[in-house]
């Protein structure tokens, strides 16, 4: 299962808190000097950004939160990038909306905005919007535009076209007898829908190329990449097909989650892969860290066959992930494996030795799951229920009452606003004795897998029948009182509920637990 946008950016935010330095002095005077010159970034909101998306064939968006700390950081970078921009020719176009404000939240909602700061290229009106995937600093968010706006794929003519392919990062080059034809064609519209993740160059002279050979069978893709086999080729030019070979072959056989934020990429996609994920977490500076090193690397190419993608997380770096997971640092040196139905198996104090046999255990379907969870409460007295990973199908699946369920972090600023309204909410409810306002601390649990939960807080009501909707009443405490009393079942409703869903037909596929 992929983890959502929200935790990713915490997961790799911790991270380069960890790894930058401290703000520079001549920074500060370019914040200052950006600052003081004509805001150049336009401001959009509800009334006026569908206009502005026409009007511009390109234009980036940033979707952000007044409060939001990295938002804060990237306002000076962005604003001296707008700045910049503006006397490119033609003019690049930087935009931001307050996804904060109420009237903007449709366009949040719109174009799945889950964290800030969000930012997407918007090209030809908005028929195709992708994710900005450049830097977060003003020299490099122009360096990336420039190229977005130009073709999607650079020929390359001559060897010196061609020595960028040797930089460290990730390059597509189609080698081709000429340019035309389906093959040509489809690279093409392969290279404008993957152009803001990679660099993409077309030759017809092969030895132009990095260990280029001038005799290679055209036409082909050629992958260049700072890792592993460093080039793979390709000669299925069906789309999809092109695709899936880029996506496979731009992630290493094992990612590395440190402090080095060339890195963060590859933690990005791996986290975002729905294939089931295994982590061997250690620390990088003590220990026998090479033994285990071989050890691993050595684990991932017995089991190269198998669905599963491998990280290795100095736990210095990864206190992000420790919290996403429910682990602790004294439990290092552990193995954790997250499989694609969101089940996690753990094996801590793990020995260098031990890896390759607790793989082939999982594999073979030996191993228990783990589950993170904070213990279920000995007094839950207050209006607002806890809840726990532990106990959460008790209580909302099988109390028969009527359930609203709050699911939070603890640091997030609307899930804080929010808790005291809950709270009068509960207190006035306190006389319906089928009903119950819950809350779970979706950092600290698993969340089951009935609930979809993207962002905070997340909120669903679920009856006694089982009935699960996301709830999207007001969020005043009489508002959540009314909603309540209008969508709850009684007793005899939820029994004739359940007589008819027992009078249904078996389902062609049955249900799971998901936990």
């Amino acid at each position: 299962m992929a983890i959502s946008k929200v935790w990713i950016s915490l997961l790799l935010a911790l991270a380069v808190v960890l790894s930058a330095p401290a703000a520079r002095a001549e920074e500060a005077a370019a914040a200052e000097e950006a600052a003081a010159a004509p805001e150049a970034v336009l401001t959009l909101h509800a009334d006026n950004f569908d206009d502005a998306i026409a009007k511009h064939p390109f234009i980036l968006v940033e979707f952000y939160a007044p409060w939001c700390g990295h938002c804060k950081s990237l306002a000076p970078e962005y604003e001296k990038a707008a700045q910049l921009l503006s006397k490119h020719d033609p003019a690049i176009v930087l935009a931001k909306v307050d996804a904060n404000d109420e009237k903007n939240k449709p366009l949040a909602g719109k174009y799945e905005v889950q964290g800030f700061p969000t930012l997407k290229i918007f090209r030809n009106g908005g028929k195709n919007i992708q994710e900005y995937k450049g830097p977060r600093e003003a020299e490099g968010i122009v360096e990336y535009l420039k190229k977005q706006v130009g073709p999607a794929s650079k020929e390359i003519k001559a060897p010196e076209d061609a020595t960028y392919l040797e930089d460290g990062k990730i390059h597509i080059v189609g080698v081709f007898t000429e340019f035309s034809g389906t093959e040509f064609t489809n690279f093409l519209e392969l290279a404008e829908k993957l152009r803001s993740d990679y660099d993409f160059g077309h030759t017809v002279h092969a030895n132009h190329l990095p260990r280029g050979d001038a005799a290679v069978e055209r036409p082909l893709v050629r992958l260049f990449k700072p890792f592993d086999e460093l080039v793979v080729d390709s000669k299925d030019f069906d789309v999809s097909a092109l695709e899936k070979f880029i996506d496979a072959s731009s992630t290493p056989k094992v990612v590395t989650f440190d402090k080095n934020p060339d890195n963060h990429p590859y933690l990005l996609k791996y986290f975002q892969s729905n294939a089931p994920k295994a982590m061997l977490f250690l620390n990088f500076s003590t220990g026998p860290f090479e033994s285990f090193k071989s050890a691993y690397y050595g684990a991932v190419e017995e089991f190269s066959g198998k669905d599963v993608k491998f990280l290795i997380g100095d736990i210095e770096a990864s206190q992000g992930a420790f919290q996403y997971f429910g682990l602790k640092e004294d439990q290092a040196p552990l193995i954790l494996i997250q499989d694609s139905d969101s089940k996690k198996f753990l094996k801590e104090q793990v020995e260098a030795g031990q890896i390759v046999a607790w793989l082939k255990d999982y594999f073979d379907g030996k191993l228990t799951p783990f589950r993170k969870s904070e213990p279920i409460p000995e007094a839950n007295n207050e209006p607002v229920k806890v809840v726990v990973a532990d106990n959460i199908h008790d209580v909302v699946f099988k109390s028969g009452k009527n359930v609203l369920i709050e699911f939070y972090a603890p640091w997030c600023g609307h899930c804080k606003k929010l808790a005291p309204i809950l709270d009068e909410a509960a207190a006035t409810l306190q006389s319906e004795e089928d009903v119950v306002i819950a809350k779970m601390d979706a950092t600290a649990n698993d969340v089951p897998g009935e609930f979809d939960v993207q962002g905070y807080p997340t909120l669903y009501f679920v009856t006694p029948s089982g009935k699960k909707v996301s709830y999207e009443g007001g969020r005043t405490a009489d508002e959540i009182v009314d909603y309540i009393k209008k969508n709850k079942e009684t007793a005899g409703q939820a029994a004739a509920a359940a007589t008819e869903k027992a009078a249904e037909p078996a389902a062609t596929e049955p249900l799971k637990d998901e936990l």
